[in-house]
């Protein structure tokens, strides 16, 4: 369980329906290289929408939290304090096989230590947009 709220959120709406959207399955995994710290260990944890199209905790199976990746996890960019991450939404499990152009939709961005990231995705099946929301 999270010990401090996630530096990095985001939120789904379907454009579509008008509705957010709903189980959702989400990876979302931090592209810069680890720290000694951490090892081997993958900077990769999951999550869920709930029925508000917003994951409510992210989860690893080595119990990471995703705010000490952020702060402490990558020797890569120590100068300003960021990271690369990615969000990688399961589009093709949201609208089924075969009715979405985008089988998933993966979303790459740059996180600075310290500082919260909310990534709102606007789905559509043929069409998405995204924004750093607040």
């Amino acid at each position: 369980m999270a010990t401090s709220k996630a530096p990095i959120s985001c939120h789904v709406l379907d454009t579509v329906i008008g509705r957010p959207g709903a189980s959702i399955k989400v990876t979302l995994s931090c592209l810069s290289a680890p720290n000694k710290q951490f090892g081997s260990i993958p900077h990769t944890f999951t999550g869920v929408t709930n029925s508000d199209g917003r994951i409510a905790e992210w989860e690893n199976k080595f119990g990471v939290e995703v705010w000490s990746v952020v702060n402490e996890g990558s020797d890569e960019d120590e100068e300003n304090g960021t990271t690369v991450w990615s969000l990688k939404f399961d589009t093709e499990g949201y609208y089924g096989e075969g009715k979405t152009f985008w089988p998933y939709v993966e979303l790459t961005f740059r996180v600075k230590k310290g500082e919260h990231y909310h990534v709102p995705l606007l789905l559509g099946p043929y069409n998405y947009t995204t924004y750093r929301g607040s």
